[in-house]
Protein backbone atom coordinates (compact mmCIF):
# COMPACT_ATOMS: atom_id res chain seq x y z
CA UNK A 1 0.00 0.00 0.00
CA UNK A 2 2.96 2.50 0.74
CA UNK A 3 4.52 1.67 -2.32
CA UNK A 4 1.60 3.13 -4.02
CA UNK A 5 1.22 6.10 -2.02
CA UNK A 6 4.99 6.96 -2.63
CA UNK A 7 4.62 5.97 -6.42
CA UNK A 8 1.65 8.06 -7.19
CA UNK A 9 3.53 10.98 -5.11
CA UNK A 10 6.73 10.34 -7.11
CA UNK A 11 5.05 10.21 -10.36
CA UNK A 12 3.16 13.34 -9.99
CA UNK A 13 6.54 15.50 -9.19
CA UNK A 14 5.47 16.80 -5.98
CA UNK A 15 8.49 15.12 -4.35
CA UNK A 16 12.40 14.81 -5.62
CA UNK A 17 13.79 11.29 -5.76
CA UNK A 18 16.04 11.21 -3.93
CA UNK A 19 13.84 12.14 -0.70
CA UNK A 20 11.75 9.96 -1.75
CA UNK A 21 14.15 7.02 -1.34
CA UNK A 22 15.46 8.70 1.80
CA UNK A 23 11.77 9.01 3.20
CA UNK A 24 11.15 5.10 2.14
CA UNK A 25 14.05 4.20 3.70
CA UNK A 26 13.10 5.71 7.39
CA UNK A 27 10.09 4.03 6.46
CA UNK A 28 10.99 1.16 6.53
CA UNK A 29 13.19 1.14 8.94
CA UNK A 30 10.18 3.32 11.51
CA UNK A 31 8.23 0.33 10.55
CA UNK A 32 10.74 -2.38 11.60
CA UNK A 33 11.56 -0.66 15.03
CA UNK A 34 7.93 -0.63 15.85
CA UNK A 35 7.21 -4.16 14.52
CA UNK A 36 10.26 -4.95 17.23
CA UNK A 37 8.64 -2.78 20.12
CA UNK A 38 5.58 -5.03 19.52
CA UNK A 39 7.49 -8.05 20.23
CA UNK A 40 9.55 -6.65 23.21
CA UNK A 41 5.94 -5.20 24.83
CA UNK A 42 4.42 -8.47 24.35
CA UNK A 43 7.39 -10.31 25.97
CA UNK A 44 7.62 -7.70 29.16
CA UNK A 45 3.76 -8.39 29.53
CA UNK A 46 4.49 -11.55 29.45
CA UNK A 47 7.26 -11.53 32.08
CA UNK A 48 4.81 -9.42 34.26
CA UNK A 49 2.12 -11.49 34.41
CA UNK A 50 4.04 -14.38 35.43
CA UNK A 51 5.40 -12.73 38.97
CA UNK A 52 8.79 -14.53 38.19
CA UNK A 53 11.81 -13.31 39.61
CA UNK A 54 14.18 -13.75 37.17
CA UNK A 55 11.57 -13.13 34.45
CA UNK A 56 10.80 -9.83 36.07
CA UNK A 57 14.54 -8.72 36.26
CA UNK A 58 14.26 -9.18 32.37
CA UNK A 59 11.78 -6.57 32.03
CA UNK A 60 14.63 -3.40 32.86
CA UNK A 61 16.82 -4.44 30.11
CA UNK A 62 13.36 -5.01 27.59
CA UNK A 63 11.99 -1.97 28.95
CA UNK A 64 15.63 -0.10 28.16
CA UNK A 65 15.76 -1.45 25.12
CA UNK A 66 12.41 -0.34 24.26
CA UNK A 67 13.27 2.96 25.69
CA UNK A 68 16.02 2.97 23.41
CA UNK A 69 13.83 2.05 19.96
CA UNK A 70 11.76 4.75 20.53
CA UNK A 71 14.35 7.41 20.54
CA UNK A 72 15.59 5.71 17.17
CA UNK A 73 11.80 6.40 15.82
CA UNK A 74 12.11 10.02 17.23
CA UNK A 75 15.46 10.45 15.48
CA UNK A 76 14.33 9.11 12.09
CA UNK A 77 11.19 11.12 12.41
CA UNK A 78 13.01 14.23 13.12
CA UNK A 79 15.54 13.51 10.42
CA UNK A 80 12.82 12.81 8.13
CA UNK A 81 10.85 16.63 9.15
CA UNK A 82 13.96 18.48 8.43
CA UNK A 83 14.69 16.80 5.28
CA UNK A 84 10.94 17.77 4.09
CA UNK A 85 11.56 21.39 5.59
CA UNK A 86 14.83 21.75 2.97
CA UNK A 87 12.66 20.37 0.68
CA UNK A 88 10.21 22.94 1.25
CA UNK A 89 12.52 25.76 1.06
CA UNK A 90 14.19 24.72 -2.18
CA UNK A 91 10.95 24.66 -3.74
CA UNK A 92 9.43 28.00 -2.48
CA UNK A 93 12.87 29.47 -2.77
CA UNK A 94 12.85 28.39 -6.29
CA UNK A 95 9.78 29.67 -6.70
CA UNK A 96 9.20 32.59 -4.81
CA UNK A 97 12.36 33.86 -3.98
CA UNK A 98 15.13 33.54 -1.25
CA UNK A 99 12.95 31.88 1.90
CA UNK A 100 13.96 30.96 5.63
CA UNK A 101 13.04 29.31 8.82
CA UNK A 102 11.29 31.93 10.87
CA UNK A 103 11.55 29.65 14.10
CA UNK A 104 8.87 28.35 14.07
CA UNK A 105 8.30 25.92 11.57
CA UNK A 106 7.32 28.21 9.15
CA UNK A 107 9.01 30.21 6.42
CA UNK A 108 9.33 33.91 5.51
CA UNK A 109 10.57 35.38 2.61
CA UNK A 110 13.70 37.38 2.84
CA UNK A 111 13.80 40.54 0.63
CA UNK A 112 16.62 41.63 -1.18
CA UNK A 113 19.11 43.62 0.45
CA UNK A 114 18.49 43.05 4.04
Amino acid sequence: MEDDIFSSIATSGQIEPKFQQRFQTNFVLVQNILDQNRLLIDEINQNHESKIPDKLSRNVGLIRELNNNIRRVVDLYGHLSDSARSMETLSEGESAGTTKSDGRGGLKRVRSGN
